[in-house]
């Protein structure tokens, strides 16, 4: 049992220290998880990344259920199972970026402010707020990552989901760099933005893409 899921373990300890390195969260905070089949590798609650080992990574089944790893999951679980759930994700990055979360207070979703936005399938949504590790915040999360790779949490960071880690992880960097991109360019004046019809042809060019 002690090599269940060793390699997506591993992975997950990387991506949570990027995390850090990267800026998008601060301390313990922010979590990761990646699938395979029925289990789930998720980081564990509390714990600094850069002393987090293999066997501390805890393993879950699709409902919850610890099956391996010395600690316990995050407490936001609950928003990592939705998303596999609602969204057939295959990895989940879960941030508490700096600009992210401050657009998260005036904004309702992320502005058009470049194409980068169309590789996640649109105008990014920002999520009512709901208390951290709560079914209702796992519910509204859900919500606004329909048809979506990532969506902001209302005072809270941002959720992205990709079929590898990396993906996911390349959404949450890139969502931060647009929120302040807008953030930036607001101060100056009224940003100029991509209107839906250039979204959907981006959006076509990011699937040819990644089929080809």
């Amino acid at each position: 049992m002690s090599s269940l899921l060793e390699e997506e373990r591993a992975e997950v300890i990387r991506i949570a220290q990027k995390m850090i390195t990267d800026g998008l969260v601060v301390g313990t905070s922010g979590n990761v998880s990646l699938r395979s089949g029925e289990l789930v590798a998720v980081t564990p609650s509390g714990v600094d990344y850069d002393e987090l080992t293999v066997a501390g990574v805890p393993v879950v089944r699709l409902d919850g259920t610890v099956v391996d790893g010395e600690l316990a999951p995050t407490s936001e679980l609950p928003m990592h199972l939705t998303a596999y759930a609602d969204h057939a994700a295959d990895a989940v990055v879960h941030t508490h970026s700096l600009h992210a979360t401050a657009l998260s207070l005036l904004r309702d979703d992320v502005p058009a402010v470049h194409y980068q936005l169309a590789e996640m399938g649109g105008v990014v949504r920002v999520a009512e707020y709901a208390t951290f590790g709560t079914d209702r915040l796992a519910e509204n999360m859900s919500a606004a990552l329909e048809g979506r790779g990532a969506c902001v949490l209302r005072n809270h960071g941002t959720v992205a989901v990709g079929s590898t880690l990396a993906r996911a992880y390349n959404r949450a960097r890139q969502l931060e760099w647009l929120c302040e991109l807008w953030l930036t360019a607001q101060r100056a004046g009224q940003p100029r933005l991509l209107d839906d019809v250039e979204l959907t042809r981006c959006a076509q060019q990011f699937q040819h893409a990644t089929r080809s």
